[in-house]
């Protein structure tokens, strides 16, 4: 094993799903989300896992696969993705996948539309091109909203996503457990010892589970997999950026910079493909439709 690391990364798939996508450990999820929600959607007691994989209501319409699908003891819903890459189009698939839970709370015959909170959580890797300018924001509450009057207009719909890169706390800043949890998802690959702003139940069980000494050669081997599939598919965004402009530079002409990206975008997503790994991962992570990649 080529592993140096004491501790994995949490936006490898692997280490997301070690860290929050266990029944066994889910009180490391209700812990996080409750750090998150708005005070007037209460506290998550308990969570159930659903089916990650969504079909729409009838066999020609797109499926979503989510990272995680929970539900908690209200009945409300919760969608947590982590975005490893950038992808033009995140804030539009976000809309897209909460549809699939409003969907599903339709019932047959005489229903008054009474629909049940939905929560699309998106833990990102990078920043939103229109916030780069604005460094003070980390964590985004999006609803539905009255422009005229500034009320919110609709409040079972909320949207929140947290651009970790903006997270700039150093270890003795730390104050809250949300900026706990922020310090601790972003720099956790990088800590060589458990801190002692960080000794709570709740961040010492993230801790044991993340520590890949006590991971079997297979859990270790899955990891290593896993991270390098994460950054390999996170320098395509980067790559593809660098030689889109270079190309774009060359041709003397912007739509030069747009072929070039889209070009090195389909190399990379065949190269992905021919190794084995999954369209939806793919498609997320090139910013290609899922049709495109399946067709190459």
């Amino acid at each position: 094993m080529f592993l140096k690391d004491r501790y994995i990364n949490p936006f490898t798939d692997f280490g997301f799903k070690k860290i929050f996508g266990s029944e066994v450990n889910k009180e490391l999820l209700i812990a996080f989300l409750n750090t998150l929600l708005p005070p007037e959607a209460g506290t998550v007691a308990d969570l159930s896992f659903l089916p990650n994989e969504q079909v729409g209501r009838s066999e020609y319409d797109r499926r979503a696969i989510f990272d995680l699908y929970c539900e908690n003891e209200k009945g409300e819903k919760f969608i947590v993705e982590m975005q490893r890459a950038k992808q033009n189009y995140f804030k539009d698939r976000s809309v897209f996948y909460a549809t699939f839970p409003i969907q599903q709370q339709a019932q047959s015959g005489d229903w008054n539309f009474c629909l049940k909170a939905v929560y699309m959580v998106g833990i990102l890797d990078f920043v939103f091109d229109v916030d780069k300018a604005d460094d003070a924001v980390v964590h985004h509450e999006v609803r539905l909203i009255d422009r005229s009057t500034g009320a919110v207009f609709y409040d079972k719909l909320t949207f929140i996503y947290l651009e970790l890169p903006k997270f700039l706390k150093t270890i003795d800043e730390l104050v809250t457990d949300f900026d706990k949890w922020c310090f601790l998802l972003r720099h956790l690959p990088e800590l060589t010892d458990r801190p002692a702003r960080l000794q709570e139940k709740v961040f010492l069980k993230v801790f044991e589970l993340a520590e890949i000494a006590q991971y079997s050669s297979v859990e270790a081997a899955a990891y290593e997999e896993s991270l390098k599939v994460y950054r390999d598919l996170k320098n395509v965004v980067d790559t593809a950026f660098d030689e889109g402009i270079a190309e774009g530079i060359v041709k003397g002409k912007a739509e030069g910079i747009a072929e070039g990206i889209q070009q090195k975008a389909l190399e990379d997503a065949k190269r992905f493909k021919d190794a084995g790994v999954d369209i939806e991962t793919i498609a997320r992570c090139t910013g290609l439709p899922v049709t495109l990649v399946e067709g190459l």
